[in-house]
């Protein structure tokens, strides 16, 4: 697995400044499914700097720095026993540099030292290179819920720890 050095990539928690970059690059991410989705399951996914705000006091946002501007961020909310992942997007142009490995292996070292059992996530069937990241990263299909977001077909994900 690569450093977080590598290749110019930094991982950093997320600070209120960062919001709106945030909210950038999550809008950015998924533009080019925003047809596979509902309106309201692309609106939820791409939420607004306020959203993005909100979720910095359910849990840990980071950001991936590449060349000193933010070009992937992932965010964490408590579940319990259970360490859910969601707002996870890396730019287009910067795909391919492991930025998402960088950013799954944040969260997995995040979970560890707080002792979750379990990484857990929802995405969507037609997001095939990030399903096959989490595979390859060890997590599995779970018969969980959600199956849906806003009529946006979904299924979870599993890693226990």
């Amino acid at each position: 697995m690569r450093s977080l050095d590598d290749a110019g990539v930094k991982i950093r928690r997320a600070v209120p400044a960062d919001a709106t970059q945030i909210a950038a690059v999550l809008l950015e991410s998924f533009s080019e499914y925003e047809n596979l989705y509902s309106t309201e399951g692309f609106a939820a996914t791409t939420p607004a700097c306020d959203s993005i705000l909100h979720r910095m006091k359910e849990g840990p946002v980071w950001i991936a720095l590449l060349d000193h501007s933010i070009a992937g961020t992932a965010s964490v909310v408590d579940r319990g026993e259970d360490l859910y992942i969601r707002g996870m997007a890396v730019l287009p142009a910067t795909r391919g540099r492991g930025i998402a490995s960088l950013l799954l292996k944040r969260i997995e070292d995040y979970a560890s030292t707080h002792s979750y059992r379990r990484l857990i996530l929802s995405t969507t069937p037609f997001l095939h290179e990030a399903i096959r990241l989490y595979e390859r990263f060890g997590f599995s299909r779970s018969q969980e819920g959600p199956q849906s977001l806003s009529g946006t077909p979904l299924f979870t994900m599993v890693r226990n720890l």
